[in-house]
């Protein structure tokens, strides 16, 4: 919920990381509070979980619910097996719980639960302490296949072949930056995506305020223009939301080509 100050709508408010229960908890000097960006993890955690148990059931008719669950790893598993091939196979339960994990965790984050009172939305995605986090998780077993599966040789990576011998020692070097770059620039589309959308939505929710406020004239030409043009962007989130999510999956799959499939 965005703070008032001074009359107007702070729309950065809302990226305020703070106790979910309003006391701090301090531990040898550390705040271990319960955050709300922990308690809105726990919350995606719970719809999820609720919703793979919902689309468990194993039916021979198979029902909506159970063919979006299986619709869901269906989508996983043909992305992994194009990207990677058979090897792939393996990394459909990480993989997927990434992919649902985001998807849900940006839904929630659009869902209307401010109308509640006392309830104040979160999206822990528009933080790059939880996008980078996912990217740094993404990238270690990355490594760990790599080395794990080719030792020293995965090295090669970084040296095209038909490098001329003496561009190799330049290449190596752009190849591995650009190697290394990548869990920062996979966290950062993400938080990028996530915060920017939500910022824009906090802005044109001030102008419908604002314009009520106002009355008159201003309801038609500030109120209702802004409330058409936020109905549109929050349509566009959701999308994005869902690309967002399938974006982060998919290159998660591509740099597992990498290591696994290594000439």
């Amino acid at each position: 919920m965005a703070a008032e100050q001074g009359g107007k709508i702070d729309p950065m408010h809302q990226f305020l990381i703070e106790p979910a229960f309003g006391s701090h908890w301090i531990v040898g000097g550390y705040d271990l509070s319960f955050t709300n960006s922990a308690m809105w993890m726990v919350v995606t955690l719970v719809a999820l979980w609720a919703f793979m148990i919902g689309g468990m059931k194993r039916e021979l008719v198979p029902g909506r619910w159970q063919a979006a669950v299986e619709g869901f790893t269906g989508f996983i598993s043909g992305m992994l097996e194009q990207n990677v091939g058979p090897g792939g196979k393996r990394f459909i339960p990480y993989v997927f719980s990434l992919f649902m994990f985001i998807l849900f965790a940006n839904i929630i984050g659009l869902l209307p639960f401010g109308i509640v009172p006392g309830v104040h939305p979160f999206t822990v995605t528009s933080h790059m302490t939880v996008t980078g986090v996912l990217a740094l998780i993404s990238f270690a077993i990355v490594l760990i296949v790599g080395f794990g599966k080719h030792g020293f040789h995965f090295f090669s990576l970084f040296v095209p072949s038909g490098t001329p011998a003496l561009m190799i020692p330049l290449i190596f070097v752009v190849e591995l930056m650009s190697f290394l770059v990548r869990p920062f620039s996979l966290g950062l589309r993400l938080f990028v995506a996530m915060t920017a959308g939500h910022i824009l939505l906090k802005v044109l929710a001030a102008f419908v305020i604002n314009g009520i406020n106002l009355g008159g004239v201003y309801i038609g030409l500030v109120t209702a223009p802004s409330m058409l043009l936020m109905i549109g962007i929050t349509l566009l989130e959701l999308l994005v939301a869902a690309i967002q999510a399938y974006v982060f999956a998919l290159l998660t799959s591509v740099y597992l080509n990498d290591a696994v499939n290594l000439h």
